[in-house]
């Protein structure tokens, strides 16, 4: 396994008031959900920094110098494209260009993930084309993959449930591992019985 050719892409929202996690917003609030972001962006920071891997951030709507992705550490980029799977795929297609091998994207709002998991999905891709990582609401919380494979990001309904079905229909004749099904943070129901949320949470007892 060389690390020099693995490459893990970071999909983030700029952390500000009132534009992200706005589902979560519409129970907890905005200020409490831009909170929860900030808190999990941090958790996303912590399991990837030590990573073997080339790293790079890619932000929703513009880069940030001065902010917790080390610059020593990540690489920064703007995700370009009009839809989340043109954002991906663009972004899969530039790491390929660049010579890089295995790739694989998650987003920052998983704090069900660990860098061991990260290391599982690169170890995956030495014997399979493509790994994902499915999650309780019907999306993947991880897709990577060693080749390019354009299908995976045309004709999704993004953020719906049977996003992770239809990925799976494209790759029906590949050779692809399912890692463990983890929980993303979308909604209140996610986060209202864990512990590390409460804090977040405090306010809703009022």
């Amino acid at each position: 396994m060389d690390a020099s050719k693995d490459l893990l892409l970071i999909f983030t929202r700029n952390p500000e008031l009132g534009k992200c996690k706005t589902r979560l917003a519409k129970t907890v609030g905005d200020q409490a959900a831009l909170d929860i972001y900030t808190f999990l962006l941090e958790h996303t920071l912590q399991i990837t920094k030590g990573l073997p891997a080339t790293k790079y951030v890619y932000y929703s709507e513009e880069i940030w110098q001065d902010d917790i992705w080390e610059a020593g550490i990540y690489t920064k980029k703007l995700q370009q494209g009009n839809d989340l799977g043109n954002r991906m795929h663009n972004a899969f297609v530039e790491g390929f260009d660049e010579g890089f091998e295995k790739i694989v994207v998650i987003g920052s709002d998983m704090y069900d993930l660990s860098q061991v998991d990260l290391e599982q999905a690169f170890r995956e891709l030495d014997t399979n084309d493509f790994v994902i990582g499915p999650a309780h609401d019907g999306g993947y919380y991880l897709l990577g993959m060693k080749r390019l494979y354009a299908p995976l990001f045309k004709n999704k309904a993004w953020g719906a449930e049977n996003v992770l079905q239809d990925t799976l229909a494209d790759l029906k004749n590949e050779e692809i591992v399912l890692l463990d099904m983890r929980n993303d943070v979308d909604l209140y129901d996610d986060i209202k019985d864990i512990e590390a949320f409460q804090a977040f949470l405090k306010h809703m007892e009022e």
